[in-house]
């Protein structure tokens, strides 16, 4: 199966998509990344390391700002009829979704998988690479939840 099915079906894990939303809103982690890195098995620096470059500059550049625009559309907005906004929101938020899976169907392609590390393994060296590592009982909650 391929990374985004993976994802996808994750995603529809009990406690998944909470510890996700941690990881990115309170630790600042890129959840794309570190399902990657647990779907590749890889705890190797140098593949992380090119993984998260590339994960960086694609945030930086696409899901940062659509996501930003998809939270400032969640208020009502005087003048703007919040049928139309909501449909709005709906439309960016496919986008933002759309972006996730072109940067996650790019870091497939630097491994095949299998590289052998377990889930909190890969977590936490995805982690690193990333930047500042979020806590460690952050990311074993995502690696239970993915269990």
């Amino acid at each position: 199966m391929g990374l985004w099915d993976e994802t996808l079906e994750a995603y529809g894990r009990p406690g998944v998509p909470e510890a996700c939303l941690v990881l990115q809103d309170t630790f600042g982690q890129n959840t794309s990344l570190l399902l990657w890195a647990v779907w590749a098995e890889t705890a190797d620096p140098a593949i992380l390391a090119r993984a998260a470059d590339v994960a960086r500059r694609w945030e930086a550049m696409t899901l940062a700002p659509i996501r930003a625009v998809r939270r400032a559309l969640k208020p009502a907005f005087p003048g703007v009829a919040d049928a139309a906004r909501q449909d709005l929101r709906e439309d960016v938020k496919a986008v933002e979704l759309r972006a996730e899976r072109v940067l996650m169907e790019t870091l497939e392609t630097l491994t095949p998988g299998g590289g052998g590390a377990h889930a909190l393994a890969a977590l936490e060296a995805a982690s690193a690479a990333w930047g500042k590592p979020a806590p460690a009982d952050a990311l074993a909650a995502l690696a239970a939840a993915l269990s």
